[in-house]
């Protein structure tokens, strides 16, 4: 398989607790807090922010994806990711996610199916596969104005 494409980031510092995460050609600069939920500043974005803005980009384009593939032109698109950490009582953290996305100009069984098809097209999906708890909640809008 030829590589497309190689992301790489430099992250210095104390890490997800006051470290700056860097992208080499530049356009990815920012600070690490720990979310006040976790006893942190949060006062800059965390590694789960991350993770679900990079899936949920990804996942919204196997969607579109998915939809070319049926001919099936869809209004609208817009998702949430929900990245979940959670610290168990045997001290070990672990993630969970949930991934909502909203299409316009289809009814819910074909969003359905076209999430479905999406989580086995997108490349976040495909590393989390069976390795955390993953939640799809399909919605749909009613207009052309995005509304429900």
């Amino acid at each position: 398989m030829a590589v497309s494409y190689t992301a790489v980031v430099n992250v210095t510092g104390e890490g997800r607790n006051g470290g700056t995460v860097r992208s080499q050609d530049g356009l990815l600069d920012h600070s690490l807090s720990i979310p006040k939920e976790l006893g942190g500043a949060g006062d800059a974005t965390n590694p789960e922010q991350l993770f679900a803005a990079g899936w949920a980009a990804c996942f919204l384009g196997a969607l579109r994806r998915a939809a070319a593939t049926r001919k099936i032109k869809l209004t609208s698109t817009a998702i949430t990711s929900e990245i979940t950490l959670t610290h168990g009582d045997d001290g070990e953290f672990t993630l969970s996610a949930t991934l909502n996305p909203t299409l316009g100009g289809v009814d819910e069984h074909t969003a359905r199916e076209l999430a479905e098809a999406a989580h086995h097209i997108c490349p976040y999906s495909k590393a989390t596969r069976n390795n955390i708890p993953v939640t799809i909640n399909v919605a749909t809008t009613s207009s052309k104005d995005g509304s429900r």
